[in-house]
């Protein structure tokens, strides 16, 4: 842009150098300009025509990024800021974990020690629960045995009045003959009421 100046500016000194008079403005103002804007190499006017350009550019988008950065700073804060609320969330979570680790250890000497004393009652309890079993069969035992030992007696007794009557009768069988059964016949029938 400013090269297109000073372009534009050496064409009107050029086309109006002989009008001009030596020595005026423009004539002293190439001299005193040229040497150093058109230096070989150098060459002012590129940078000069250089920071114009970024100037406007950045006039022009200033406004526009400086609005993408300021939502690109919000965006990273907000996600810094999350960052920091989840970190406390599982640094809490943590602690409720190893606090409930730290109980879970506790839990588990009350529930071995619960589980101990419970064997020991059960264990108890099942010896007594033999024991009154114990003592319910043998007396149970002791009924059954007094119970058959009665009704072997009574077979006994049974067996032993049947066979006395067996051994009496083949005793008086024996003993009996036809003169002795006539004389019972007639005493029990006189025993009677007779015989008429």
């Amino acid at each position: 842009m400013l090269a297109f100046a000073i372009s534009f500016l050496h064409f009107l000194a050029e086309n109006a150098a002989p009008a001009a008079e030596p020595g005026g403005w423009l004539d002293s103002w190439n001299k005193n300009v040229d040497p150093y804007m058109n230096y070989p190499g150098f060459e002012a006017w590129r940078f000069i025509n250089l920071a114009i350009f970024i100037a406007v550019i950045v006039y022009l988008v200033r406004k526009p990024l400086s609005e993408a950065f300021k939502a690109k700073r919000e965006k990273i804060r907000a996600e810094l800021i999350r960052a920091e609320e989840e970190k406390k969330a599982a640094i809490a979570q943590l602690t409720e974990a190893e606090s409930k680790l730290a109980g879970l250890e506790n839990e588990k000497a009350a529930l071995v020690s619960e589980a101990r004393e419970e064997a020991a009652a059960e264990r108890e309890r099942i010896a007594q629960e033999v024991i009154s079993e114990g003592r319910r069969l043998r007396s149970q035992a002791e009924g059954e045995v007094l119970r058959k030992s009665q009704q072997v007696r009574a077979k006994l007794k049974r067996f032993s009045a049947e066979e006395s009557i067996r051994l009496a009768e083949e005793k008086i069988r024996n003993a009996m003959s036809a003169e002795t059964d006539s004389r019972l016949v007639k005493a029990n029938i006189k025993s009677i009421g007779g015989m008429r």
